[in-house]
């Protein structure tokens, strides 16, 4: 016991209590399944007392699950020992964790009670619940703002009384991390009989610590963390699940212990709970966020082409992600841009990748993410082109509900620039007529169809036209930020194999 590190899961209690992350039975039996696959210890699967649906949450939890502790919380009264134990006597495995507060301003202004008295009542229901099931969880709440001698007191009685667990929750995430491990370190050396029960933490993140906390307090000899997966909970949050795993599973150097959690279930476990409640997590979450193994700065790819570990100190693998991600913006370099076009299938010359890394860089100023659909319509545009007769400069558009459609196109046919404008039903086909007048070409528009090559506001359109000419069908293709531009480009790329075709005859 003494090399592992139990995890205990709050998720389903603590977790749920979180503002807009309630969650139905069901909901709460999908998310248990998931957690007994993750490999946590003991699941604390609500407060039976709280509600009806709470009750029934835990003892269908207490019924389903087959390897994990099932925990139910309960303050000390008998009442709500009665109904923990209700709900939780289907478990195989059932532990009743029953908590006061034992601060001296949780104690006068919540409680109003003395110190013996809640010293009292803290022995007389662990008793009351060792009664009951052997596996009972003491909690002293808001431990950390706690008298030490007065908690010690309370720790070492309700050990006597049966407790075979004591937490010490840092209950408002008041404290950091050289107080709270002294803390536990002084719970060692002055509770006469520690050596009976496990000490186990429960810290809350409302100065951005509670991970941290508890890393401290297992430096310092608690073997059981009370945690949540993705860190939910109530006000900031509790220590994060998934941060808490990985920080022992990276430094054994400096923390030589282990969990039974499969660490390949993380990202999973963090993904049902998204989908489950609705709350997602940031970006760049530790572990889990979606930046988490991703890079987009060229100094940051080019050391990851070379060897991973230049800037991964764990492998996404290793938490359930499929891969890392050497993500494609503004900041990215020629080298993971010709990797991301080999994987997709091209092999690009130094001279075909320059012009498309030209395009790539002033695309990704005009929008957040590139996608590799974006990445195919530049090099189906620029390097997989046809001859062009006719080379597109610019449009501008003049259109409105009001106005009567008109566009203005300039092309290009070797050094010469032409312009004209024309009036049309809607901006695309006043643009069709302006490049008809420049390329003398009258071909018949047949079909049109336009679509998002990918998600956001940002996306890019891709157009994609057909032209009878001469009872000859031709296909033209383009894509830009601007659906009328794309129209523009795909029209006049099927002008110009019209002419191509002509010059090939």
């Amino acid at each position: 016991m003494e090399d592992r590190v139990i995890i205990f899961d709050t998720t389903l209690r603590d977790g749920e209590q979180s503002p807009g992350c309630s969650m139905n039975v069901d909901q709460k039996i999908q998310m248990a399944k998931q957690l007994e696959r993750l490999g946590v210890d003991v699941i604390e699967a609500g407060f039976p007392i709280a509600s009806e649906g709470d009750f029934e949450s835990v003892k269908r939890i207490a019924r389903t699950m087959k390897k994990c502790s099932v925990a139910g919380l309960s303050r000390t009264t008998k009442k709500d020992i009665d109904c923990a134990w209700d709900a939780l006597k289907y478990a195989k495995k059932p532990r009743i964790h029953t908590f006061v507060a034992t601060s001296d301003i949780h104690m006068k202004h919540k409680l109003r009670k003395t110190r013996s008295e809640v010293l009292e009542m803290a022995v007389e229901c662990v008793r009351y619940a060792k009664s009951l099931t052997k596996d009972v969880e003491f909690s002293a709440e808001d431990a950390v703002r706690s008298d030490l001698d007065f908690l010690c007191k309370v720790i070492e009685a309700v050990i006597d009384a049966g407790a075979v667990v004591v937490n010490i929750p840092d209950t408002v995430g008041y404290s950091i991390p050289e107080e709270f491990g002294s803390m536990i370190l002084s719970i060692k050396k002055n509770v006469s009989n520690i050596d009976r029960a496990v000490i186990s933490v429960h810290c809350h993140n409302d100065l951005g610590l509670g991970v941290a906390n508890s890393i401290a307090a297992i430096q310092n000899g608690a073997r059981q963390v009370e945690c949540t997966v993705n860190g939910i909970g109530e006000r900031a949050g509790n220590a994060s699940l998934e941060e808490i795993v990985m920080t022992i599973h990276t430094r054994k150097d400096l923390i030589p212990l282990k969990t039974n959690v499969n660490t390949k279930e993380l990202y999973r476990s963090s993904q049902l709970l998204s989908n489950l409640t609705g709350m997602y997590v940031q970006r760049n979450k530790a572990i889990v966020g979606a930046n988490a193994f991703a890079h987009e700065a060229g100094i940051h790819q080019d050391g990851m082409l070379k060897h991973a570990q230049t800037y991964e100190i764990m492998t996404p693998q290793s938490v359930g992600f499929p891969q890392s991600m050497l993500v494609l913006g503004k900041h990215s370099g020629r080298h993971a841009l010709a990797k991301r076009y080999a994987e997709l299938g091209y092999k690009l010359s130094k001279e075909e990748l320059n012009t498309v890394y030209n395009i790539f860089t002033r695309l990704a100023d005009k929008k957040k993410d590139i996608y590799d659909a974006d990445l195919i319509a530049i090099v189906q545009d620029e390097v997989s082109h046809i001859a062009e007769t006719f080379i597109f400069e610019g449009i501008q558009v003049l259109s409105g509900s009001k106005l009567t459609p008109t566009a203005t196109v300039r092309l290009r046919k070797g050094d010469k620039c032409i312009e004209e404008s024309s009036i049309g039903d809607g901006p695309v086909d006043a643009t069709c007529r302006a490049i008809d007048k420049i390329t003398k070409v009258k071909a018949r528009l047949t079909s049109y169809s336009i679509k998002g090559v990918t998600t956001g506001k940002d996306a890019m359109g891709e157009v994609i036209v057909q032209v009878e000419f001469n009872k000859t069908n031709f296909i033209g293709r383009a894509a830009s930020t601007d659906v009328v531009e794309a129209s523009a480009k795909a029209y006049l790329n099927a002008v110009n194999r019209v002419l191509n075709n002509q010059k090939t005859k």
